[in-house]
């Protein structure tokens, strides 16, 4: 839509307001992005963890017939997420918006496999169902100071590239290569 609109244009002329809004620290070094991706982690968190809504949302991963069967309204909670994470990007595209002072149809181009690479790696099946917010948390932050240290030593864009892709690769790979290891070993020590 946004390419559609602005016609390979970029738009730059933001009130100071909300320039501010994504380059002024908002709590001590803090930018209010930060502080925000917090706020929704930290609710992410207590979510999937305490709410009957996060239980739903793991069995539904597993399994959406017998999530059905047991009387989870399946449709209802996978509309309630799009509706989720629709909001949420805006969020973020508005903050990216007013961090970089302009936008373009394609600004956030190529964030797709880092963003990937940060949920696989943070132990998210690519099969539903099972994963944890903390490793995502912590895939989050190896990421992004790798991408940051990669920049300082003047990597270029594509080698960085492939380093994340790369890592997710690895991320794939990894879980899928342990059970096997772990199925050989059991099998191993059945044998003797």
């Amino acid at each position: 839509i946004a390419r559609v609109l602005l016609e390979d244009r970029s738009i730059g002329e933001f009130p100071e307001w909300f320039d501010r809004l994504g380059q002024d620290a908002l709590i001590g070094p803090l930018p209010l992005a930060i502080i925000i991706f917090v706020v929704l982690l930290i609710i992410a968190l207590v979510v999937l963890q305490y709410a009957s809504f996060g239980r739903y949302v793991y069995v539904i991963g597993n399994s959406p017939d017998v999530a059905r069967y047991s009387g989870v309204n399946v449709e209802r909670v996978k509309m309630t997420l799009f509706i989720i994470s629709g909001t949420v990007a805006a969020l973020a595209g508005i903050l990216l918006a007013a961090r970089l002072g302009a936008v373009r149809g394609n600004t956030a181009d190529g964030f797709e496999l880092d963003i990937i690479t940060m949920v696989l790696l943070g132990g998210v099946s690519i099969f539903g169902g099972s994963g944890s917010l903390t490793g995502v948390g912590l895939a989050i932050l190896l990421i992004l100071n790798l991408r940051n240290g990669m920049s300082l030593a003047n990597v270029t864009g594509n080698t960085q590239t492939g380093v994340i892709g790369a890592l997710l690769i690895l991320s794939v790979l990894l879980p899928n290569l342990s059970q096997e290891l772990q199925r050989r070993w059991e099998r191993w020590r059945a044998d003797t």
